[in-house]
């Protein structure tokens, strides 16, 4: 029998998450592949969800107040310009679900998250990937150029995943200028807490000048809470009340509510282990540089290795080695930046990969 499937899905695969890695005699598995936080959950936030853990038998509120006026209190901004989903790929999807109409497009860079293109053809829009620059970063003047009457959704991800580039808000307010105001220009900031670059767009700020700008954040990432899957945009009242229509019933879980308010008010300690992170980027984008490896500079928690066609054979190195890592076949390998033992065993084998970069085809 035929099952029938909502046309386009053929031609995209299912989401992969980051492969685990592969034990090997006498050395420690290290998984760099998924972009997590290496570190536990703060005492605070694991306390605030052991109280939570007693209630489970009952549903989360679904209205999530606390938590939206933690978020609102945090940025400034109104608890009417919140809405929550399970992890800012679920708050995507409906902004997506929310806005576009069978036909209609939704543009992003590519390569860039590769939620983008299967979030669009599920609704039934159509996915509209631009090409980067060469350097890895947004191509915003094509993007620019490419936007239609069908176009409805643009994706900004600022920092890049997963090349780690950066956007100024010099570049980044001219685009939003060019492009019609009924357009919904979505700054996926996932990796915010990491960017540290001074002159780059701050998706708030674009969101206070602007109503089509909507602002994309996630706990998986800095927070540390992928595995309780919480996010949330902010944007303007109108579209968040519609998002609010098409999400998931009682997808923020009680659990995730809890720990992300926790979250919030430990900012401070989680800013130490984000130092640390920020740290170690730039030893191991530094010591990578040396040993030859074609790294790009990034302002996230993750490294791109411009790889291409020898992509498979240093994937397989780094797997020799008990090291996971994100490979996108003939483009480049993601790497996250793990702890500092994790990051030591990819700075033991850097010039092993710059050799097998080197050798002739």
């Amino acid at each position: 029998m035929t099952i029938p499937h909502r046309a386009g899905l053929e031609n995209f695969p299912p989401y992969r998450q980051g492969k685990a890695p592969t034990g090997i005699d006498g050395l420690k598995a290290f998984k760099l592949s998924s972009n997590e936080n290496p570190y536990p959950p703060l005492p605070s936030v694991t306390a605030a969800v052991i109280d939570a853990v007693a209630n489970i038998n009952l549903y989360p509120e679904i209205a999530a107040e606390d938590l939206t006026h933690a978020i609102a209190h945090r940025w400034a901004v109104s608890p009417e310009n919140i809405a929550l989903g399970a992890g800012s790929v679920e708050v995507a999807s409906q902004i997506i679900h929310a806005i576009t109409n069978p036909g209609d497009k939704v543009m992003f860079p590519w390569r860039s998250f590769e939620a983008y293109p299967l979030l669009a053809t599920v609704a039934g829009a159509t996915p509209q990937p631009i090409p980067l620059a060469a350097d890895g970063s947004h191509d915003l003047a094509a993007m620019a150029a490419a936007v239609t009457r069908k176009t409805k959704v643009i994706f900004i991800c600022n920092p890049n995943n997963p090349t780690g580039s950066v956007l100024s808000a010099t570049a980044v307010e001219t685009f939003v200028q060019s492009i019609p105001s009924d357009v919904v220009v979505v700054l996926d900031e996932a990796y915010v807490h990491f960017n540290c670059d001074p002159a780059t767009a701050v998706g708030v700020d674009m969101f206070r000048k602007y109503p089509n700008v909507a602002v994309l954040h996630t706990f998986s990432k800095a927070y540390g809470l992928a595995g309780l899957r919480l996010g949330y945009a902010i944007a303007a009242p109108d579209l968040i009340t519609t998002l609010r229509k098409v999400a998931v019933p009682f997808a923020v879980t009680a659990l995730a509510q809890q720990a992300g308010v926790a979250s919030l008010q430990a900012e401070n300690e989680l800013q130490e282990r984000i130092d640390i992170l920020v740290t170690e980027r730039r030893r191991v984008h530094a010591a990578l540089l040396d040993a030859g490896l074609p790294v790009l500079q990034s302002e996230a928690n993750f490294l791109w290795l411009d790889s291409r066609d020898r992509t498979g054979a240093l994937t397989a190195l780094f797997e020799e080695n008990a090291l996971s890592v994100r490979a996108f076949p003939e483009e480049g390998i993601r790497i996250t930046i793990g702890t500092p033992e994790a990051n030591n065993r990819i700075l033991d084998v850097a010039r092993q990969a710059a050799a097998v970069l080197a050798r002739q085809p």
